[in-house]
C-alpha cells in the first residue's frame, strides 16, 4: 500500500475575511469621507455668496449713490463671507441696473447684484490636477426701488421722512 505523498502545507484561511474587510473599508470609506466634506464646505459657501448678494443688494440701494453704492457692496460681501465662515473666499461683485433717468436711485429702478465666488475642495489630491480644484458659486439677489422713494438728486431732505405721516 503506497501512501499519498505529504504536500505543501496548507494555508489556514481563517481570519482573511477581516482583513479584506478593513481594507475594503479603508478604500470606500475615505473617499465617502472626503465627498461628505466637500459637499458641507460647497453648501457653506453656496450659503455665504447668496447672503452676500443679498446684502450687497440692500447696501447698493440704501447709498445715497452709485459710487457709493459699489464702495459698500465690495465691502458687506467681504464681511458677510467672513461672517459666514468663509474669510479667504474671494467673490468678485457685478451691479447692473435697469434705471430710467441713468441713476440707480431713483424711483422705479430696479438694481441686480450678482456676486461670483468659489469653494476650493479640501484635501484634494495635487497628483489629479495644477493645484486645489475649485467649485464655482453664484448668487443674484434684484432690489427695486419704490416709485415713492425721495431722490437724492434735488439736495434736499426733509428730515429723513418719506412722506409717511408720523404720528
Amino acid at each position: 500500500m503506497t501512501r499519498p505523498r505529504p504536500t505543501a502545507r496548507t494555508r489556514d484561511e481563517r481570519g482573511s475575511a477581516l482583513v479584506e474587510l478593513s481594507w475594503l473599508a479603508i478604500i470606500l470609506l475615505v473617499p465617502l469621507i472626503w465627498i461628505v466634506i466637500s459637499v458641507f464646505e460647497v453648501q457653506q459657501g453656496a450659503f455665504a455668496t447668496s447672503a452676500a448678494a443679498r446684502a450687497a443688494g440692500r447696501a447698493y440701494a440704501l447709498a445715497p449713490d452709485d459710487a457709493t453704492g459699489a464702495t459698500r457692496a465690495e465691502a458687506v460681501v467681504r464681511q458677510v463671507l467672513a461672517d459666514q465662515g468663509t474669510p479667504g473666499q474671494r467673490a468678485r461683485v457685478s451691479v447692473t441696473c435697469d434705471a430710467p433717468a441713468g441713476n440707480c436711485h431713483v424711483g422705479t429702478s430696479v438694481i441686480t447684484v450678482r456676486v461670483d465666488s468659489g469653494v476650493e475642495l479640501p484635501f484634494f489630491p495635487a497628483i489629479l490636477g495644477k493645484g486645489a480644484a475649485v467649485f464655482s458659486l453664484d448668487a443674484t439677489h434684484t432690489v427695486p426701488i419704490g416709485q415713492y422713494v425721495e431722490s437724492g438728486s434735488d439736495g434736499g431732505s426733509d428730515g429723513g421722512t418719506d412722506g409717511a405721516d408720523e404720528r
